[in-house]
C-alpha cells in the first residue's frame, strides 16, 4: 500500500492517532488531522507531534470540504454514525481504522485476533506469553496498549501479532484477516455507542468475516450468542466449554482435567493447576491454550505458562493485605458482567467500590448476584445514583456515596473487618473521572498503599 503523496485524513487524536500520524509522516503522505476537541484541550498530545512537518490540523470542528481526500483513518473512539463520517462514506471516500491500516502495511505476520465483552486482556496476555515462551517473534498489541500500527516496519512474515480487539476497532475492519480469531463471550456493553445488542454482536463478528477454511475461529460453546455465530463462519470452528464434553476444541472432563479435542484427545492439565483464580479465568486459559495448540505450540510450553502466569495489571490484581483485609484492583471491570465475574471469584465478604461513566448499562443482575457476599457498596462517579437506586430495591443496607477514589478507599477501609476483601470493580468505564481504567486502577493502588 503506497501512501506517498496521498491525501490522508486522520480523525481523532488519541494514542492510536499519534502512532498513526508518525507512520503516515514516514510514508510521506499528505496528512490532515481532525479532532472535535480544541487545540487547548489537545495541547499535551500536540506537543508529541511537534516534529511532524507534513501535517495540517483542523481542530474544534469537522472540515466542510473533503473531496480531495483519498483515505480517511478513524480512531476507535470516533463513532462511525456521526454525520461527518456518513458524509465521507457518501462521497465514496474509504474509511478505515488503525488496525485495518496496519494490516495493509504489514509484511504478512500471523495474526491472532481476540475479542469478547470480558476477558480479552487476560487471554491476549496469556497467548502472548505462550508464544514468547515458545521463542516466537511475538508482539502483544491492539486494545491492550500498544497500537498495531507501531509494528509496521518491525514485524515480518515470521512474527506473531497477538491482538486484542474492541468492538470499536472491529467496526472499521475491511480486509483484516487473522489466522486465529476468538470470541470469548458476549453481554451488553457500549450500547450508548452501538445502540442495540444486535449491532454490538455484528461489530464483534467482523473479527472472522474475512477468514476462510485455512483459518480457525474459537468460540465459547457455553455462551449461546457466541455459539450461534458459528453459522456465519467460513473458517474451521472450534469451541471451548466448561459445561459440555461433546465439543471439538477444548473442554473440562469429570475429573477437572482440561482436555484438548481437535485431532485427538490430549489431557493438558487439571484446572486446579492453573495459576489464575475463577471460572472466567478457566475459560480464558482454555481459549488461550486452544489458540496456541492449533498454531503448533508445544504442549509443555502451554502447560508451563498456564501454571505460572500472573494476573495482568488491573484485572483481579492483588494490591496488599492490611489488618487482615485484602485489597484487589479490578479497574478493568468496565461493565456489569465483568464485575459479576470478579465478585464471584471470592467467597469472603466484599466491600465493592463501583461506579463511573454511564454506558447505558443495567445493574439488576450484578446486584442480585452481589447480595450473596457483598456486604457494602461504596459508589462514586456518574452512575453512583443509578447503582444506589437499584441496590436499594435489592435490599442493600450499607451504601456509601463518595466524591473520589481517596475517599472511596478510606471509607472501604473503615467498613472492612478482618477476612474481608475490598474490591475495586467499577462495572463502568472510567471516562467521567479518568482518562482510562489504567489511571483509575493506579489511583486506587496509590491510595491503598498510602493507608
Amino acid at each position: 500500500m503506497d501512501l506517498k503523496g496521498k491525501n490522508v485524513l486522520l480523525i481523532g487524536l488519541a494514542k492510536t492517532g499519534i502512532s498513526t500520524i508518525k507512520l503516515l509522516d514516514k510514508l510521506e503522505a499528505n496528512i490532515t488531522v481532525n479532532d472535535i476537541k480544541t487545540e487547548e484541550k489537545l495541547s499535551d498530545i500536540l506537543s508529541e507531534l511537534k516534529d511532524i512537518k507534513n501535517a495540517k490540523y483542523i481542530l474544534g470542528y469537522h472540515p466542510e470540504e473533503v473531496s480531495h481526500i483519498d483515505l480517511a483513518v478513524v480512531s476507535p473512539g470516533v463513532p462511525l454514525d456521526l454525520p461527518f463520517i456518513k458524509k465521507l462514506y457518501s462521497s465514496n471516500i474509504e474509511v478505515i481504522g488503525e488496525v485495518e491500516l496496519a494490516y495493509r502495511l504489514l509484511d504478512n505476520p500471523t495474526f491472532v485476533g481476540i475479542t469478547g465483552t470480558n476477558g480479552k486482556t487476560t487471554t491476549t496476555s496469556l497467548v502472548g506469553e505462550i508464544f514468547k515462551a515458545a521463542k516466537e517473534d511475538t508482539y502483544v498489541v491492539g486494545n491492550i496498549g500498544k497500537p498495531v500500527i507501531e509494528t509496521v516496519g518491525v514485524a515480518n512474515e515470521k512474527s506473531v501479532l497477538v491482538t486484542e480487539l474492541s468492538s470499536f476497532q472491529l467496526e472499521s475492519i475491511v480486509d483484516f484477516k487473522p489466522r486465529v480469531s476468538m470470541i470469548l463471550n458476549l453481554s451488553p456493553d457500549h450500547l450508548n455507542r452501538h445502540h442495540t445488542m444486535e449491532n454490538y454482536i455484528m461489530a464483534k463478528a467482523n473479527i472472522f468475516k474475512n477468514q476462510d477454511k485455512n483459518d480457525f475461529t474459537i468460540l465459547n460453546y457455553d455462551d449461546e450468542a457466541v455459539r450461534e455465530l458459528a453459522n456465519k463462519c467460513n473458517s474451521q470452528v472450534l469451541y471451548f466449554s466448561r459445561k459440555s464434553q461433546d465439543v471439538s476444541g477444548v473442554y473440562v472432563n469429570d475429573e477437572g482435567n482440561i482436555v484438548i479435542n481437535v485431532d485427538k484427545k490430549i489431557v493438558l492439565l487439571n484446572k486446579d493447576e492453573l495459576s489464575l483464580p475463577g471460572g472466567h479465568n478457566l475459560e480464558n486459559c482454555m481459549a488461550a491454550a486452544l489458540g496456541a495448540y492449533v498454531l503448533g505450540v508445544d504442549l509443555d510450553v502451554i502447560r508451563e505458562v498456564l501454571k505460572t502466569f500472573k494476573a495482568v495489571e488491573h484485572r483481579l490484581e492483588y494490591v496488599r493485605t492490611l489488618d487482615g483485609v485484602m485489597y484487589v484492583n479490578d479497574s478493568k471491570g468496565t461493565n456489569p458482567d465483568s464485575t459479576i465475574k470478579a465478585v464471584t471469584s471470592y467467597k469472603n465478604p466484599i466491600i465493592l467500590i463501583a461506579g463511573g461513566y454511564d454506558k447505558d448499562s443495567t445493574y439488576d443482575e450484578l446486584l442480585d448476584i452481589a447480595k450473596e457476599n457483598v456486604k457494602a457498596l461504596v459508589l462514586l462517579g456518574a452512575t453512583a445514583p443509578k447503582i444506589e437506586a437499584c441496590a436499594k430495591t435489592k435490599g442493600f443496607e450499607t451504601i456509601k456515596r463518595v466524591k473520589d477514589m481517596k475517599e472511596a478507599v478510606k471509607v472501604s477501609h473503615e467498613l472492612a473487618s478482618e477476612g474481608d476483601v475490598v474490591l475495586l470493580s467499577p462495572a463502568c468505564a472510567s471516562w467521567d473521572m479518568y482518562t482510562s481504567f489504567e489511571v483509575r486502577g493506579r489511583d486506587f493502588k496509590d491510595n491503598v498503599n498510602n493507608l
